[in-house]
């Protein structure tokens, strides 16, 4: 009677053990965010979030950052981090560095229903550059090589449609490092022009800078944009448990409506806004395969050029 009492007991304390699921193994929960911005603005973008999945889920969630999207990607590649936001071409990049094993989820939804935004390159307004044709000879500044928007589209239509190379087209090709130090550029004199997004002529990157005051209003202009980019995905190292990917994905897709208010921090909601973001859409890897498959273009390329 003894030996069946304390069997009875055993197994009625690890049955909340054996709950937690994949909690045991990862008790901290680490996502990887893009250098699109400066650091202490996307971090403050990103806390609501964390602080939001860290009481959802009932785990610790770090916020991991790096100079560039390569740190982000590497990071992911190499299981130090579980989760990351990344762009278009970023997830394909990781998507090619690990050989298949990232998993995407999640991407960002707008007001009108679009789940996408653009390419566009800026100048100063009072540059008395109107085109990319304008632009020969000029300098210009592409935001980072992994980055969707602010590289591998821009330059996959400038060679494609435009019917150029920027190397031969531009007097100086070069690499900001971010989108808002190429926009920071172009204001400061630095770029004659740079490329970067918007998903709308309200809402993109300078507009935002705008609002932040970090530049004036008026002074950057718009001079080119291209078909529409499918936003990026939120994407999970492909080794994790399933379980752990399909809670993590509800709990972010809950997001907006659990905490509507924190939802507004992290999205850069404003009230002048038309058309802000206001959830998230189910992706799958097919939604991304032109972008691997341009990045594959883009490789191939360089190695010929």
């Amino acid at each position: 009677m003894r030996l069946f009492a304390t069997t009875a007991l055993a197994m009625l304390v690890a049955v909340p053990a054996l709950a937690d699921g994949w909690r045991d193994d990862y008790q901290v929960v680490k996502f990887g965010i893009l250098s699109g911005e400066n650091e202490k603005d996307r971090l403050q973008r990103n806390e609501p979030l964390r602080a939001y999945l860290a009481k959802k889920l009932g785990v610790d969630v770090e916020i991991f950052t790096a100079g560039n999207y390569d740190g982000v990607i590497q990071a992911i590649a190499a299981d130090q981090i579980e989760i990351a936001r990344f762009g278009s071409s970023s997830f394909a990049a990781a998507y090619t560095a690990t050989d298949g094993g990232v998993v995407p989820t999640l991407t960002t939804i707008k007001a009108d229903g679009n789940t996408g935004y653009h390419s566009i390159v800026v100048t100063r307004c009072d540059s008395g550059i109107k085109s990319l044709e304008d632009a020969k000879g000029k300098v210009h500044a592409f935001a980072d090589p992994d980055s969707t928007s602010g590289y591998a589209v821009p330059y996959f239509n400038m060679v494609t449609r435009e019917g150029f190379k920027p190397e031969e087209h531009f007097g100086t090709v070069t690499f900001s490092g971010s989108h808002e130090a190429g926009v920071q550029g172009v204001f400061n004199g630095t770029f004659d022009t740079a490329s970067t997004w918007q998903s709308n002529d309200e809402d993109g990157v300078y507009q935002r800078m705008e609002r932040k005051g970090m530049i004036e209003p008026g002074v950057v202009c718009k001079i080119w944009e291209s078909p529409e980019i499918t936003s990026g995905p939120w994407t999970f190292r492909a080794n994790l448990p399933e379980d752990m990917i399909a809670e993590i994905t509800d709990a972010i897709e809950a997001f907006p409506t659990e905490d509507p208010e924190g939802f507004k921090v992290y999205s850069g909601w404003t009230a002048d806004n038309p058309n802000p973001q206001v959830g998230f859409s189910r992706v799958n890897l097919e939604r991304y395969q032109w972008i691997i498959d341009m990045r594959d273009w883009l490789k191939k390329q360089r190695r010929g050029g």
